[in-house]
Parts: structure tokens; sequence; C-alpha cells
């Protein structure tokens, strides 16, 4: 996909939390470990909820701030994920799945934050500042979760 306005962005992490949740169904399949599948079952439905969220979000945003360029950032730092369904979950233990999760949110509040730091109006910085910290506030309720989780 090629990425060149804010639009461009929202839509890619909506593609992106789309195939995690994905990713994380397919852990549930292939994990022999029960606490394994019980967490991949609840970080999948998450991730599907937050692309519901996300859809929402554009309808909402400001035309001009989704309309905004930003391929010159992301032409010197292209975006895409590295995971590889077949294996990235299949064999991590609930810790290492957190740690993975958060890593993948964190990576995208920062790609978020940067973006702000760059922009130039007003309704993009508000814009880039609430996915931040729409991504922000949803790794802390995963982890959150997932503690509670382990705790039983």
């Amino acid at each position: 996909m090629k990425i060149e306005t804010l639009r461009d962005v929202l839509h890619w992490t909506r593609e992106f939390h789309q195939y995690l949740a994905s990713c994380l169904q397919h852990g549930v399949d292939e994990n022999a470990s029960e606490r394994a599948k019980l967490l991949l079952q609840y970080l999948g439905e998450h991730e599907q909820r937050l692309v519901k969220t996300l859809k929402g979000f554009e309808k909402g945003a400001d035309k001009n701030a989704l309309d905004t360029w930003c391929y010159d950032y992301l032409d010197k730092n292209p975006i895409h994920h590295d995971i590889q369904c077949e294996s990235a979950f299949s064999n991590l233990e609930p810790a290492d799945i957190i740690t993975e999760i958060v890593t993948l949110h964190q990576q995208l509040t920062e790609l978020y934050r940067y973006l702000q730091s760059r922009a130039e109006s007003t309704s993009s910085r508000e814009l880039l500042a609430q996915m931040a910290e729409l991504e922000k506030h949803e790794a802390m309720l995963m982890v959150h979760s997932a503690n509670r989780f382990q705790d039983m």
C-alpha cells in the first residue's frame, strides 16, 4: 500500500490491526499452551474491536487533517509489519506474547508522535495526538487485562 496522506496512515493502521488479529487467531490454532491460547483469543478479539474503533475514528476525523501529506517521512522510513503469521505466536508463552503486542503498539505510538512533531496544521497535530493516545491506551488496557488473566 502506498502511503501518502494521514488518511492512508489510518487505513494502513486499520489493516495492520486486522492482520495482527488474524495472526493472533492463527496462534490460537497452533499454540500448545492453553493459557497462551486463551490470551491469544482475548488479544485477537481486542484487535478486532480496535479495527472497528479506527473505522469510526476515521469517519469522525477532520477531512483537512486526513488529507495532510506525510510522504516525505514515509519515503525515508517506510512502515511495514514484519510479523509472519505462520510462526509469530505459535510457540510463545503468555509473557512473550504480551511483550510482542506491546512492542508493536509502541512502534505505532512512536510513528504517530513523530508525525505529530512534523505536522504543520493544528488539526493534523490533534489527529496524530489522538491516534498516539489511542494506541498507548489500548496497549495499556491489553497489558492490564492480560496481567489479571495471568493472576487467575
